[in-house]
């Protein structure tokens, strides 16, 4: 058995520790889960426990007797929560800041400034007012009236081209193998950071397009509802990494994609934000739209098998157009901080809501819980998994500062 080096400091406040105390301290932990005293010692020098055994422990902890009395052990326990001394947010690894520059270049991507791609509208209406915009806006997302002239104007124009040549060019298979002619969904990815605003994006293009008289008829699903339901992450130790590429059921959104290109017709999961999980039996019909926009962070990944090979199908194998939403990360990280304070002052407040705790919290305990997610959680996989596939999109729309787009790059056809 391995021994515990006393000599070496343990901090009382880290992520180990505070689990470890919840049990009623090094001895009973290690009873309640079966590991050796010296495991649970490396833990609490180290001051994180490794992901593999937090369901382990998300199990122990529902034992009777085994917390002590009126703990509680929750998911964001195993996370950093507090702010660091010097700094309000933690400064990234240099390997997360050498991947942070834009890295698309004349060879693959064009680029426009934001008053040439507003050239672009041509004769194209504004066919939405300021109302439907209050009800289109995210949370702290201050998208304008402008703005939608400028680049989703634009942006619904080259879509709705796109349109008619894929419906031309299906016509032409359909006629060289000799089969009715059919109308297939034309799929539209929107792919980025958490906190970025694709999701205002999503809606946003989803109420232009529609009012477009080719194509009335366009739905909008998220990936959230293809995520494992909370029970099956704990189990498999990912609720910290609920957002990642493991942590999403991608045969059923394989199926699901596969589904619309085929038939037109499919069913996906349904996602709460309020209770933080799939609905059980709940799902999303969708029937034959004349476009699917499909958002969500990981969309163009390239899929990878149990073997490490490439998977044999991945999600942009069935996308039409794919759209990358892009900030600086130092933006989008505040964006996240500013959202999630927003959220603990309205949504959190309801005591069904799965974060009512954080409403509760200190202003400042709140907003190192934010920023600790945001660095252990969101912006980790940003860069392992999400700005990696930036390269890949059609259309790139970079923000700045104050969340107006400034800049866009089309891939070169």
């Amino acid at each position: 058995m391995a021994k515990t080096n006393p000599k070496r400091p343990i901090d009382r406040g880290a992520p180990a520790s505070v689990v470890a105390a919840k049990f009623g301290g090094l001895s009973r932990l290690s009873a309640a889960i079966g590991k050796p005293p010296s495991t649970v010692h490396r833990w609490l020098v180290k001051g994180h426990i490794d992901g593999a055994y937090h369901a382990e422990i998300m199990a122990a902890a529902q034992v009777p007797g085994n917390l002590v009395d009126g703990a509680k052990l929750v998911p964001l326990d195993f996370i950093d929560t507090r702010v660091p001394q010097e700094s309000g947010t933690p400064a990234p690894s240099t390997a997360r800041r050498a991947a942070d520059p834009l890295p698309t270049s004349g060879f693959s991507h064009t680029h426009f400034t934001r008053s040439d791609w507003a050239r672009l509208r041509s004769a194209v209406p504004l066919t939405i007012d300021e109302a439907d915009l209050v009800r289109l806006r995210g949370t702290n997302d201050p998208v304008s009236l402008d703005e939608v002239q400028d680049i989703y104007l634009p942006l619904t124009r080259l879509i709705n081209l796109h349109v008619d040549a894929a419906h031309g060019l299906a016509r032409v298979t359909d006629d060289f193998l000799g089969r009715p002619a059919a109308r297939r969904p034309y799929v539209v990815a929107i792919a980025g950071s958490v906190a970025v605003g694709k999701s205002t994006t999503a809606r946003l293009l989803r109420a232009l397009l529609s009012r477009w008289p080719d194509h009335p008829h366009v739905d909008l699903v998220t990936t959230d509802g293809f995520l494992y339901p909370n029970a099956t992450l704990k189990t498999r130790g990912l609720m910290e990494r609920k957002g990642f590429p493991e942590s999403y059921d991608v045969r059923r959104m394989i199926q699901f994609l596969a589904d619309i290109r085929l038939t037109g017709r499919a069913t996906a999961p349904l996602y709460s934000h309020h209770v933080y999980d799939v609905i059980p039996g709940e799902v999303q019909t969708i029937e034959n739209p004349d476009i699917l926009i499909f958002e969500g962070l990981n969309v163009l990944q390239i899929g990878v098998g149990p073997d490490g090979a490439r998977a044999p199908f991945t999600a942009s194998d069935f996308f039409d157009l794919s759209i990358y939403i892009d900030a600086d990360t130092a933006e989008v990280a505040r964006w996240f901080e500013e959202r999630f304070m927003v959220l603990r002052a309205t949504a959190f407040q309801d005591p069904t809501a799965f974060f009512h705790r954080l409403a509760v919290l200190p202003e400042e305990e709140a907003r190192g819980i934010a920023r600790r997610i945001w660095h252990d959680v969101n912006e980790l996989n940003l860069f392992e998994n999400i700005l990696p596939s930036r390269q890949r999109a059609d259309v790139i729309i970079r923000k700045g500062a104050d969340h107006h787009v400034d800049g866009l790059w089309m891939r070169k056809l």
